[in-house]
């Protein structure tokens, strides 16, 4: 099997990575595409980091198995199908799935921090940067974590000062200058995922051809 071509997505929280790829995928089915988000590989809330209040930091580099994301990076391009446990960001309404990846010619990986490990990064073909206004990603993220999450108003507004904001000036944003595609959301994205789409589609035809 020939390796597949490998797109990464990245962007602040709230920048519409999820809906981006959301738009996009439903366009192919699972025997042309696979989609592998790094949000499944974050570690067990008792191995992440707590700041000086004492609350935990899961937006940090180090909040990531990324060995692990690696790992069953490598395994979906030597043709291997992968299974991982669903993570609900310790909702505890939330009964977590158990999700199946199978190889195919076109990879999408995604997550804040993927272009950040350069064992990850070495694998993308296409990165993707997607970009938003500051004030637009916080009523995302508002909205987000307390309708998916259940966290309360107060917990995202100090998690989005404390902790999102400075990731993102730190371990995001300086990547999007390697960017081969920068997209911005600060209305919509309709005309990207219609480019993005027909470039995936090209990419099959000419695998398809070989």
């Amino acid at each position: 099997m020939p390796k597949p071509y490998i797109i990464g997505i990245t962007g602040g929280s709230g920048s519409g990575k999820t809906t981006l790829i959301n738009d996009l995928t439903k366009s192919f089915d699972l025997s042309e595409l696979c989609l592998v988000s790094q949000d499944n590989y974050y570690r067990p809330k008792k191995e992440q980091k707590v700041d000086e209040q004492g609350i935990t930091n899961f937006d940090l580099p180090e909040s990531i198995d990324h060995i692990a994301f690696e790992r069953d990076i490598q395994k979906l391009i030597e043709g291997q199908s992968i299974t991982l446990t669903e993570y609900v960001y310790n909702n505890k309404e939330a009964v977590p799935k158990t999700l199946a990846f199978h190889p195919a010619p076109v990879l999408i990986l995604e997550g804040i921090f993927i272009f950040h490990f350069p064992q990850i990064a070495n694998f993308i073909d296409l990165k993707v940067f997607i970009e938003a206004k500051e004030n637009l990603k916080i009523i995302r993220r508002i909205i987000r974590d307390q309708k998916e999450r259940n966290y309360p108003i107060e917990d995202v507004l100090y998690r989005y000062q404390h902790h999102v904001s400075p990731t993102y000036e730190k371990y995001i944003l300086p990547y999007k200058e390697h960017a081969d595609l920068i997209i911005n959301n600060n209305t919509h994205f309709h005309e990207a995922v219609d480019v993005l789409e027909g470039f995936i589609r090209n990419k099959l035809l000419k695998t398809k051809a070989q």
